[in-house]
């Protein structure tokens, strides 16, 4: 099929051109429509429930509403997890559904069960209201309304609000994509009767009938209609208040005929609702702010663009003075994000299409397989369009064009050498050059097309994952299968085509650049190969190996679920003690703002959002507050580099602020972990249990145990407790004995404090709640609540202390549940630490050190358990996908042996791709993981060339193993070196790339760049190696069973070098042991950081003092006011700092004579080490060759002992000697070991090195060893020393010379001010006599240096001399053992063995003789020890070791 496919298509050029065009207009129409994002949107599918209840403290809200929903949702289908916050005020249920679950679905049956849960609900406990259709994404646009400077008396807070509310809201409502716009901050405008308790009881009205008079009196009617000959005439009843004034007259009762009106009994005027939530903005005051809702699956950029063309209408209908500001548009975050996959595109794009054309040899084919690259694009694109794929980070973020022209490498390489090898010097009609590139296309086309397959068939296992990491990698995966499929096609059809239409005709040969490049490759890789061919099992065993290092370097290597964006912005948590009020949040809101600006040039603005917004979907209490910080671009950052860096030090900034806790992340960041874990932090610690109490002692135990771990960011203990309550609790014996009900005592106390609803007032469109409550200075104390007077049923009015013990008690500030059981999170943020070994840490210290009583139970959540459910979905993907590409390996090959063959690219592909992990210390994510996934797909197709050209090799009859290995892979080189290096470098710009969102790419990109390199560098040398030990094995057909026996030989070779010592050692000299000590050793760091440190000093000798100003403000001349204020500046004579400079020149000069002494002990000391292990090693050596010569004859002497030649004495004494010989031997080899270690010690060097030691011989001497120790540093060191002692006695010197003083006043004398003049002064030392002892001190200190050079002079002569002896005597007993010592030892042993032969002498008397040749050797060894040291140590006497 695929045959017949590239020979139409070469033969139809017309028609495949045409199908192109139609490619390129349907790309561009669908890349005009596609929907655009920064990343995927990860939140579950959730449905919240949010109930208002502004009168229920905690413990109402949980049980008359939080309760009573979470169980009639208990029961719905497809339920994944149901969790809840009930506050003061508030109850939030998140519901969360599984995965695919239709959104709108869910919500119709969550409808259904709140009518039946409203039953269960108390009538005035609030009404159940669904959250609105959004997600973790969906806040894209928040924006503040605030007052211009001047308009401060014009606009209130209430009027900000009223203006948000009924023109902001109202004209962004509609929208397209919006689902919500959500108010914050301001006064909620009321028309608010505030009812004197003194008027109300001196007329004996009581608030029920205040409250009922309201709601009688404010309502309009109709009276149908009046016909009148041809009219009909409606009839309205209008008696709906419509002013203040309106509200005044309505009556309440009457009294013997009076009316007593609402003025008579309240205040009637503008009020608000009791608040909990405000919004400050830029330490300005407070500010109302919105937040624009997006609806779910809606397009954000052009929702974004929407909102913004919408505001830029409403700002023209806003009354002067307000204006209205952005402070999050998430526009921007998308064009950075987008910004990034551009260019790592483009980038990459351009890197691929070089190396094409460099490394094709041919520029038009080069820009043949270049052309594929937009069109497969455009054809990803068009799919992405059709399946509703969004371009975001995820999607396009690991599209990478080395895999998207593999296939067409491989098929444009496979004609171009065709030609150039069959056709070269010849002009091709068209005819024959379409047949020639339908044959090279055809011949290749199972390894393109397979090539592609197995990389798109292995990317389908990611589409199978579900949950955060489905919805974060699937998009990526639908797009790279898109090009990859589309690049399939034109691979087959538009390549052939294009290449039998553009390829030159006339064939000409000659050398290019590429040729160049890859001749020289081949004269590099072709002898090594040769060279691998004789060592097989040594190169299979040492791959083994390094793949097992790898995997046990993977298991090291901590984890992280996805790698952090870097959303540009920052969003802070200020978190106070419960109980705070939302006036003191407010304060210190605005003291945040304030600091932050102040220290950091890089905001632009700070938005404090405090406690709830208007729609609830985050309830925060007024104790809460988050700051949102809108950053400029990080490279105009000057306090940080990093975000880490800016949170560290913004905190230590924000910790001048008392009594204030903070927590550090970013909006989208923290609002998916809200959304997704129900906690806003990394890591959440869940503690279940019954008892609110226990669950917050608990949660306060954890936090002292994990607060000082490594990696512990921000911690914050959920707040449960503390929120201090003023309870009414009813006695109901006196509740009885007056006649009274509860409920209306409870409306009573509802009415007067937080205020009853009776009614609306209209303002044309606009309607604002008519409330009735007590003044607002008989709602601040208990005292007043204790006064409220209740009616009776008499007539009579009593205080409610008389009915009610009213106190003040600490109730619970939120009760959180999650599957219907009560919970505490502890959250924590990771900084600088990967989130899995965290979690590990916390773990295993909470289950050694944290006692729970029966029935709680500790779980951990947030992102560390979407890692592990990844991991878990992980370990099915990665063996289903291996297993993928085993199956289409074999139907590629139709052989078991070379499927499993080529499968050995995936193993050796994984070692690079891990040691790239590592080397840029990148923890284990999903991101990496996806990495290998795509990378075992790249990995197979080199072996997938090599392997197909070794069986046409085999078919064309060649029969010698080694000539086809040798020759398929001089053929092969260059596309396998093609296919790497495209696929490689096109991730490149990812891999390095440090701009928005490149945190998620680094991780894939870095795992296919490395696992590429290994992959092919030993699928280069390791898979022909296979291949060749694979074809011996299969003599016969029988080629299943073979290929088993490899599979046996190889697993043994394996669990061989498991049990090897397999590690990478480095062989060096005495020189490069030096080398490494002076680099490592401690004392080496000692000098060079002590003239660091004097150079530092340097700056010390121009330090001119303190500058002395002075202020005084009195009677300082005259009985007026004057002032007087003066700047003087102390300076030494100029000499003085001359002088401070040379001493400071010497000290430095004196701190490197002294490194240069640390440098020659560290030599001296090395060289002795080194020294100390050739000897034993020498000694070992000589043993050894004994031993072995006395084990032949022990074996000899066994034989004549069993013919009868010998005596049993003469046996026994042979095998004794050997067994001492072997015991001197082992004694010498530990001697060895030892004196390795004690050098690898001093080397202070943890690789794994081994030393050479080419051979034992003598030391060349000095060769002035009479030239004493002149050059010695420590005389160096002495001279420097004096030098020092004689700049600082000059110094003291210069302390006789006047200090100079200069100085600038200004006063006011008698009230004339602007008098001003300057000062000079010079410092006398007339009291001279202590300077002159620091003098006299001094001199005599350089004396005593110079008394101790001439010491060190003399000890080093008396030094060298006893050595010189020593080498002298040294040299003569070594001399002795080379001219004849070792010629004696060498005829004691020829002799000795020749007489025993010959049975000249018994066998006692040639042991005789051998011991002597043994102590001859062994004491030629001794002697050249010696001579060695005394050379060494006149090295250390004389300073150098130089001939």
């Amino acid at each position: 099929m695929i045959d017949r496919l590239i020979k139409f298509s070469i033969y139809n050029k017309l028609i495949i051109g045409l199908f192109v065009l139609a490619l390129v207009g349907w790309g561009s129409y669908s890349l005009k429509q596609l929907r655009l994002d920064a990343v995927p949107d990860i939140t579950t599918n959730q449905v919240q429930i949010i109930t208002q209840s502004p009168t229920l403290a905690a413990q109402e809200v949980e049980q008359f509403v939080t309760f009573p929903i979470e169980i009639a949702m208990a029961n719905l289908p497809e339920v994944e997890e149901i969790r809840s916050v009930s506050r003061f005020g508030i109850s939030v249920i998140t519901v969360v559904f599984e995965e695919g679950f239709d959104t709108y679905l869910a919500r119709q049956l969550i409808s259904e069960q709140l009518k039946i849960a409203e039953s269960d609900i108390p009538s005035g406990f609030g009404s159940p209201e669904l959250g609105p259709i959004t997600t973790g994404l969906g806040e894209v646009y928040q924006y503040v309304l605030r007052k211009e400077e001047g308009y401060d008396s014009v606009y209130s807070d209430m009027d900000l609000r009223t203006i948000n509310d009924w023109v902001v809201k109202r004209q962004l409502a509609g929208t397209p994509g919006i689902i919500e716009v959500s108010g914050w901050g301001g006064h909620a405008k009321q028309y608010e009767v505030a009812i004197n308790s003194n008027k109300l009881n001196s007329m004996h009205v009581n608030v029920s009938e205040v409250f009922d008079a309201l709601e009688a009196n404010n309502e309009n009617t109709g009276g149908s209609y009046i016909e009148k000959r041809f009219n009909t005439y409606f009839i309205r009843g209008e008696g709906l208040v419509k002013s203040i004034s309106d509200i005044e007259k309505i009556v309440v009762k009457t009294v013997n005929g009076v009316p007593i009106l609402i003025r008579d009994v309240a205040n009637v005027g503008f009020g608000s609702a009791p608040r909990y939530g405000a919004i400050t903005y830029n330490a300005q005051g407070e500010v109302v702010g919105g937040q624009v809702l997006m609806l779910k699956g809606e397009n954000s950029y052009d929702v974004v663009n929407a909102v913004k063309d919408r505001i830029e209408e409403i700002k023209v209908s806003l009354p002067p003075g307000v204006v209205i500001e952005p402070y999050i548009d998430r526009s921007a975050l998308i064009g950075r994000a987008i910004s990034t996959v551009t260019t790592n595109l483009l980038e990459g794009g351009l890197i691929v299409v070089l190396l094409l054309v460099l490394l094709l040899g041919n520029f038009r084919g080069g820009l043949i397989v270049a052309s594929v690259i937009p069109l497969a694009m455009l054809f990803a694109v068009s799919m992405m369009h059709l399946f509703g794929v969004s371009a975001n980070l995820m999607s396009l973020g690991a599209i990478d064009f080395g895999l998207v022209v593999d296939g067409s490498v491989i098929i444009v390489e496979s004609i171009l050498h065709r030609l150039s090898t069959r056709f070269s010097g010849k002009t091709l009609t068209q005819s024959e050059l379409n047949a020639e590139v339908n044959t090279a296309s055809s011949r290749i086309r199972t390894s393109a097309a397979f090539g592609e397959i197995i990389i798109l068939i292995v990317y389908l296992p990611i589409l199978a994952l579900v949950g955060i990491e489905g919805k974060m990698f699937t998009p990526m995966a639908q797009t790279v299968s898109f090009a990859i499929l589309g690049a399939l096609i034109l691979s087959m059809t538009y390549v052939p085509m294009m290449s039998a239409l553009f390829l030159k005709k006339n064939i000409v040969e000659k050398r290019t650049i590429s040729d160049r490049i890859i001749g020289r490759l081949q004269r590099i890789y072709e002898p090594l190969l040769r060279g691998a061919l004789r060592r097989k099992s040594i190169l299979v065993v040492g791959s083994l190996a390094l793949f097992g290092m790898s995997l046990f370097t993977l298991s090291r290597m901590g984890g992280e679920f996805i790698p952090t964006l870097e959303e540009g912005d920052f969003a802070l948590h200020q978190i106070l003690p419960p109980g705070s009020s939302l006036q003191q949040s407010i304060e210190v809101s605005e003291k945040i703002q304030r600091t932050l600006l102040d220290n950091f040039p890089e905001i632009i603005s700070v938005v404090s959002k405090i406690g709830t917004a208007e729609i609830a979907t985050d309830p925060m209490p007024i104790e809460v507050g988050d700051i949102m910080v809108h950053m400029k671009p990080k490279g105009e950052w000057e306090t940080a580099h990093s975000k880490e860096e800016m949170f560290d030090k913004m905190r230590v900034v924000l910790s001048e602020i008392p009594g204030v806790e903070y927590e550090f992340t970013q909006p989208i960041q923290m609002r998916f972990n809200e959304l997704i874990a129900g906690v806003r932090e990394d890591i959440a610690i869940k503690i279940f249990g019954e008892n609110p109490e226990i669950l917050a002692e608990k949660a306060k135990e954890v936090e002292g145990l994990i607060q000082s771990m490594e990696g512990v960011g921000d911690l914050r203990v959920e707040q449960t407790l503390g929120l201090p309550q003023m309870v009414v609790e009813y006695e109901r014996n006196k509740i009885a004995q007056y006649g009274l009900n509860i409920r209306d005592v409870n409306r009573i106390l509802r009415t007067a404090f937080a205020g009853e609803k009776a009614g609306v007032v209209f303002e044309e469109e606009r309607r604002f709640d008519l409330v009735v409550r007590l003044e607002a200075g008989e709602r601040e104390s208990l005292e007043n609540i204790q006064d409220l007077f209740v009616p009776l049923p008499n007539g009579q009015q009593i205080p409610l202390r008389e009915i009610a013990k009213i106190e003040m008690r600490d109730g619970p500030m939120q009760i959180s549940r999650e599957d219907a059981k009560r919970r505490i999170v502890i959250g924590v943020n990771a900084r600088n630490r990967d989130t899995e070994s965290l979690v590990n840490e916390i773990r295993q210290t909470l289950d050694e050190n944290l006692d729970l009583p029966s029935g709680y139970f500790v779980k951990y959540g947030g992102q560390f358990e979407n890692l592990v459910e990844a991991k878990q979905r992980l370990s099915i993907a990665v063996p289903v996908a291996l297993l993928l590409i085993l199956v289409l390996l074999f139907f590629t090959f139709g052989s078991v042996s070379q499927a499993f063959l080529v499968f050995t690219a995936i193993p050796l592909s994984a070692i690079g791709g891990i040691y790239a992990l590592w080397l840029r210390d990148l923890p284990f994510s999903i991101s990496a993981g996806v990495g290998f996934i795509a990378l075992f797909g790249v990995a197979v197709l080199n072996g997938i060339v090599l392997i197909s050209y070794f069986n046409q090799l085999k078919k064309e009859g060649m029969e010698d193993i080694n000539e086809r290995i040798i020759t398929g892979t001089k053929v092969r080189l260059r596309p396998v070196i093609l296919t790497a290096s495209v696929a490689a470098l096109g991730f490149l710009p990812m891999a390095i790339s440090s701009s928005a969102g490149a945190e998620v790419q680094r991780p894939l990109a870095t795992v296919v760049i490395g696992g590429l390199i290994t992959a092919t560098l030993l699928t280069l040398f390791i898979l022909p190696l296979l291949y060749s030990m694979v074809e011996r094995f299969q003599t016969n057909r029988m080629r299943g069973s073979k290929t088993m026996m490899v599979g046996v030989a190889v697993i043994g070779l394996s669990l061989l070098s498991s049990n090897l010592e397999a590690q990478s050692t480095d062989s060096i000299g005495l020189d490069q042991a030096i080398e490494i000590a002076c680099a490592n050793h401690p004392l080496a760091e000692v000098g060079r950081l002590e003239i660091e440190q004097q150079q530092k000093l340097k700056k010390s000798a121009f330090d001119l003092g303190k500058t002395r100003v002075s202020y005084s403000n009195g009677q300082l001349n005259s009985s007026q006011m004057d002032y007087q204020w003066q700047i003087n500046q102390g300076i030494k004579f100029p000499t003085a700092y001359v002088t401070q400079a040379r001493l400071q020149n010497e000290r430095i000069e004196l701190s490197e004579a002294s490194n240069d002494y640390n440098q020659l002990q560290i030599e001296y000391e090395t060289r002795r080490l080194w020294n100390e292990m050739a000897y034993h090693s020498e000694v070992s050596n000589v043993l050894s060759a004994f031993a072995s010569k006395q084990a032949a004859w022990a074996r000899i002497a066994k034989k004549r002992y069993e013919a009868g030649e010998i005596t049993i004495l003469e046996k026994i004494v042979s095998e004794g000697e050997f067994q001492q010989l072997l015991l001197k031997e082992q004694q010498a080899l530990r001697e060895v070991e030892i004196s390795t270690e004690q050098l690898k010690i001093w080397l202070n060097d943890s690789a794994e090195r081994s030393f050479a030691i080419v051979s034992f011989e003598r030391l060349a001497a000095p060769v002035s060893p009479e030239s004493g120790a002149s050059e010695n540093p420590q005389l160096a060191m002495a001279q420097q020393e004096i030098e020092v002692k004689k700049k600082e006695l000059n110094l003291e010197k210069s302390g006789f010379l006047p200090d100079l003083t200069v100085g600038y006043f200004n006063q006011q004398i008698d009230g004339i001010g602007g008098l001003d003049g300057l000062q000079f002064g010079v410092g006398l030392p007339l009291f001279f006599w202590a300077q002159h002892g620091r003098m006299q001190a001094a001199k005599l200190e350089t004396e005593i240096s110079q008394a101790q050079l001439q010491q060190q002079e003399m000890r080093l002569i008396s030094q060298g001399a006893t050595t010189r002896l020593q080498l002298a005597e040294s040299e003569s007993q070594l001399s002795w053992h080379e001219k004849t010592g070792d010629k004696t030892a060498t005829e004691i042993e020829r002799f000795a063995t020749k007489s025993y032969k010959a049975g000249e002498i018994d066998y006692v008397e040639y042991l005789n003789g051998m011991q002597q040749s043994l102590d001859l050797k062994m004491g030629h060894a001794e002697a050249l020890k010696k001579y060695n040291q005394s050379v060494i140590d006149l090295g250390l006497i004389s300073g150098s070791y130089k001939n």
